[in-house]
């Protein structure tokens, strides 16, 4: 009698299975009623950006879903700011959205009106935050000196095409996306360029990072949006619009599952099983897939349970990262100007961290918005009194009465940022073997981590290059 298809995949499965030595965890699924299980084709952990998009998109496809979202709602990086006073809206979480394909479909199919963001245009000021000083716009070199740099930062680009493709990167890895930003930009001559690169990626030392995450966050992509001034935003400023009408489209409490915490995970060779702990009782997931869509830092993974093989563990444990803040801030500057961190005499102009890289004033009157980052672990209560004697400083530079108190109305730490591993991991095959992990044990993977810290980038990645691959999967 010939094998069932789904009986030859499982076969094939539990070699996979045998060769990454899953854990052997139980759940005991006769602890769960009918009522309290759920099937699904495919379970999501984490609703920021790459999970809801590949949600959206597996439905789509004619799959069924469920979404596992920790916070009261979906939208990962992203902040919108509600004016309590005038209702005005406006975001200090992701600010840009790229204007491409992909997000374009996206946004339409979700009936969520798209526009140019005037937020990111306008006059510029420039100030060495360490010491307040403004500082005029001359240090800077030329306009047409900064689009030779584009330009040739753009040839640059277009060498490594595979930079689109996630991290499937050739083997050697070229040696110039091993370099240090800093030293890649003195030998290309592309200075002029860092503190824009800066500004856009927020990647904590810039000048310290190899070249290769820098050309991920700012690829061709990026640079057609920036040196275009064609960002997008929703029409009202308000990019959770995006991820609420995505709430409503999955399903609320019948495929997402908000404030739900993954207690348990268990990978076999033929499904996975998740256990939730949910606002209203524990629920027990059965699904073909499992994609996890949250940053691998391995005490995340530990943190939901999931069954961890030594491969696993072993490549997961060598990311570190960045930190990232942002922040609304009142009565901050007293300008109506963009006002961005530099420092005179480093390269590029490239300040050092920690420290905000920009205050950007927004459409509702004395509001600003504002971006901290640091190359090291900071807390809460340490950035927030960085800030405020930041301000003080520019204040008192420029003779801004000492009543004129700057309060923050909003904060989000978006940390972990920007995970990434050392020089040495990359040339040794790093992310080939992370690559590898794809589909294994039923699991699939997405995220920054995987693409770039970017929505746009992500999601991008996630429609040409991982759907496709989890849809023949199942």
């Amino acid at each position: 009698m010939a094998i069932q298809r789904p009986t030859l995949l499982c076969l094939l499965g539990l070699f996979a299975f045998l060769h990454f030595q899953l854990a052997a965890t139980t759940i005991d699924v006769t602890a769960f009623t009918e009522s309290n299980t759920i099937e699904r084709d495919i379970c999501i952990i984490g609703g920021g950006s790459s999970g809801t998009y590949a949600a959206v998109r597996l439905l789509q496809s004619g799959k069924s879903v469920a979404l596992i979202e920790k916070q009261d709602r979906l939208g990962g990086h992203v902040n919108t700011y509600i004016d309590p006073a005038t209702g005005v809206s406006f975001d200090y979480g992701v600010l840009f959205l790229d204007n491409i394909t992909v997000v374009v479909d996206y946004a339409s199919f979700l009936n969520v009106s798209l526009a140019v963001l005037s937020q990111q245009q306008g006059p510029i000021d420039y100030a060495n935050f360490a010491t307040g000083d403004l500082v005029p716009a001359t240090i800077f070199p030329s306009i047409t000196a900064q689009v030779e740099a584009f330009l040739t930062y753009s040839k640059i680009l277009d060498q490594y095409p595979f930079l689109s493709n996630g991290f499937d990167l050739p083997d050697p890895v070229p040696a110039d996306l091993l370099l240090p930003f800093g030293e890649f930009l003195q030998i290309y001559n592309l200075s002029t360029i860092a503190i824009d690169i800066l500004f856009v990626a927020e990647v904590g030392n810039l000048l310290a990072q190899p070249t290769l995450y820098i050309m991920k966050v700012f690829p061709q992509i990026t640079v057609d949006t920036f040196s275009s001034e064609n960002s997008l935003s929703t029409a009202n400023q308000d990019n959770q619009e995006l991820y609420n009408a995505a709430l409503a489209y999955i399903g609320n409490r019948t495929n997402v599952f908000l404030g739900s915490k993954v207690v348990q995970i268990e990978r076999s060779e033929c499904s996975v099983k998740v256990v939730v702990s949910t606002p209203y009782g524990e629920k027990l997931i059965k699904a073909s897939k499992l994609l996890i869509a949250i940053q691998p830092k391995l005490e995340n993974l530990e943190s939901i349970g999931l069954d961890l093989d030594r491969q696993e563990k072993y490549l997961f444990g060598q990311f570190n990262n960045d930190y990232l803040w942002n922040m609304v801030i009142s009565n901050a500057i007293p300008s109506s100007n963009r006002i961005l961190n530099i420092q005179p005499g480093a390269l590029g102009l490239v300040p050092s961290l920690p420290g905000l890289y920009f205050i950007y004033p927004t459409r509702v009157p004395d509001l600003y918005v504002a971006a901290y980052g640091s190359p090291y672990y900071l807390s809460n209560d340490q950035v927030k009194a960085d800030v405020l004697a930041t301000l003080a400083r520019i204040n008192a530079a420029n003779g801004v009465p000492t009543n004129s108190t700057p309060k923050i109305v909003a904060f989000q730490n978006h940390s972990p940022w920007t995970l990434k591993v050392s020089v040495e991991a990359i040339k040794s095959g790093f992310y080939s073997d992370v690559n590898a992990l794809q589909g294994q044990g039923n699991t699939w993977w997405t995220g920054a981590t995987f693409q770039a810290q970017d929505s746009s980038l992500i999601w991008n990645w996630t429609e040409y290059n991982l759907l496709p691959r989890i849809l023949a999967s199942l």
